[in-house]
């Protein structure tokens, strides 16, 4: 009996010897697991700050362009009710003479254009109402002067373009 007590003995040593070297590598495994993951971590949260950033940064680009756009219509002025080809060649001159007359604004210093242009092509049967003139004026001064022109009084008469 003795011996079968030493012999169980024996085999429980042993497998608390295969117990522990089984944990231990179990262990080892985990910490490099949780090694891993905090470094997983901590790279998630640096790309999430990087996003974030972005997207500040992306948002501050949009309200800028908007800005910008903004701007740029605010000088843009289009007349309406002007017949086709009253103009002639030159739509410069033309809005340089007319604008001053129509308004009764003196514009000093003298009203001056980036781009003036007919919207849209041609009508080819010449029926319908004329196309708009659409006006970059340089000074937005200028710009404001003439709209609120526009808004305060009827510019354009029957005999008077």
């Amino acid at each position: 009996m003795d011996r079968i007590l030493q012999e169980i003995s024996a085999v429980s040593r042993k497998l608390e010897g295969m117990d522990n070297a089984d944990t231990r590598s179990m262990r080892l495994d985990i910490a490099g697991f949780q090694s891993q993951i905090s470094g997983l971590d901590q790279h998630v949260e640096t790309q999430v700050a990087s996003w974030i950033e972005r997207d500040l940064e992306l948002l501050h680009l949009r309200s800028k362009l908007t800005d910008l756009e903004d701007r740029s219509r605010m000088n843009s002025v289009r007349l309406l009710g002007f017949p086709e080809g009253v103009e002639g060649t030159d739509i410069f001159s033309y809005l340089r003479d007319i604008l001053p007359k129509l308004t009764d604004i003196t514009f000093d210093p003298p009203l001056e254009f980036q781009r003036a242009h007919r919207l849209g092509p041609k009508r080819q049967d010449g029926n319908g109402h004329p196309r708009p003139i659409i006006v970059c004026v340089l000074r937005h001064l200028q710009a404001r002067q003439l709209l609120q022109t526009a808004r305060t009084q009827e510019l354009l008469r029957s005999g008077n373009l």
